[in-house]
């Protein structure tokens, strides 16, 4: 099968729709399809993807969902795409974030195969521009014949303005990354308990809110250290003030790590946080800790909640909330035995998102929507 996977988003920057993009096709290569990637990249050296088609060397960074979006608004994008699906000759094409401006939905009106679409975000406001453009998509939503949403906050999300059937198929972890043993950092296995916090620093990760619980853990447990993994994202400098001004000790911002160093993280930490505030449609980088084999914190919002079972692998808080993120870390931190129980049934848990047999799921569809076209009456 020849299956092209089409991101909005520039592909030189690591984000969660490209990460899930190239888990997809590694996949897919080693089961013997032929795949291609399509995106827009910035610098197309830097992806190391030789089976990337960049359309859109220019992509621009626009505010979206409390971060930041690279995408293509080039005007010349329709010829560029007809002469790819023309030359490739595609089964299947399966576009993600088919309405972020503007690459998969050209891709959209012009395919003629099998076209599958993946809506991976959650905003838990709304998404102003389905409204606005509504009408204009709609026009289209029928070249679409499959639907897949990566959870049901993001299912909930897109079905307000777009009732549909979708396919609920999550994100996928490498979960072996995660699970097999590696040697923690040993500068941080001093006696300290580690707090682990992933994930770029901007608003809407919540760490600010982590920084004021971790205040009133040290006051109550000296010995504990809070680790903070990930390059900055506008919020390091004033994160980085309030741990001066409150005077807070072993608080490390260790920045942008390497990917081989990454896992190492999670066994050097004891507990993992996650703060976020919302706007997250599914939680992979909770998915990753569980593989670990790391009991987790994290704020009570629904992309999260589909992951993490309140008191079976997790703990879940109110979002914003530092007087109960900082007792249900003083909870995990004070009891061993509870941290190894939750860390145990949240390795069986990843266990069962790990990106073989979503990736099978995935592809099973595209079989089944090829199926269910070709059966349509003409027309339809």
């Amino acid at each position: 099968m020849k299956i092209g996977l089409v991101s909005p988003y520039d592909f030189a920057v690591p984000g969660g729709v490209n990460n899930h993009i190239c888990h997809l096709a590694d996949h897919y290569v080693r089961l013997g399809h032929d795949v291609r990637i399509i995106a827009p990249a910035s610098r197309k050296q830097n992806t190391g993807r030789n089976n990337l088609i960049v359309i859109g060397e220019r992509p621009i960074g626009l505010p979206a969902g409390g971060s930041v979006a690279r995408i293509t608004l080039s005007l010349t994008l329709g010829p560029k795409v007809e002469q790819v699906l023309a030359s490739e000759g595609f089964d299947v094409v399966h576009v993600h974030e088919p309405f972020v401006p503007l690459l998969p939905f050209q891709f959209i009106r012009r395919s003629q195969t099998t076209t599958v679409a993946t809506f991976h975000a959650a905003k838990d406001e709304g998404r102003r521009w389905y409204a606005y453009f509504r009408p204009a998509i709609s026009v289209w939503w029928h070249k679409i014949q499959g639907k897949i949403a990566v959870s049901l906050a993001a299912q909930r999300l897109v079905s307000r303005y777009f009732p549909d059937h979708y396919e609920i198929i999550p994100n996928g972890v490498k979960y072996d990354r995660f699970a097999s043993p590696l040697p923690p950092f040993p500068e941080y296995k001093d006696g300290k308990l580690n707090i682990l916090f992933l994930g770029r620093l901007e608003k809407r990760k919540g760490l600010p809110y982590l920084l004021q619980a971790y205040a009133q853990v040290k006051a109550r447990m000296p010995d504990t250290r809070l680790l903070i993994v990930g390059p900055d994202g506008g919020m390091r400098q004033a994160c980085e003030s309030f741990v001066q001004r409150e005077r807070l000790k072993d608080v490390v911002f260790a920045g942008y790590v390497s990917e081989e160093d990454l896992p190492r993280y999670h066994k050097t930490a004891d507990v993992f946080c996650a703060p976020n505030t919302g706007n997250e449609s599914f939680g992979i980088i909770l998915l990753e800790a569980m593989a670990a084999g790391m009991p987790v914190i994290a704020s009570d919002i629904e992309g999260f909640s589909y992951v993490v079972g309140h008191q079976a692998d997790g703990l879940l808080v109110p979002r914003r909330d530092t007087i109960a993120l900082a007792d249900a870390l003083l909870q995990l931190l004070s009891d061993p035995d509870r941290r190894q129980e939750m860390g145990r049934m949240g390795q069986i848990k990843a266990q069962a998102f790990d990106w073989f047999p979503v990736s099978q799921q995935i592809l099973s569809f595209y079989q089944r929507v090829a199926k269910e076209s070709a059966q349509a009456p003409e027309g339809r």
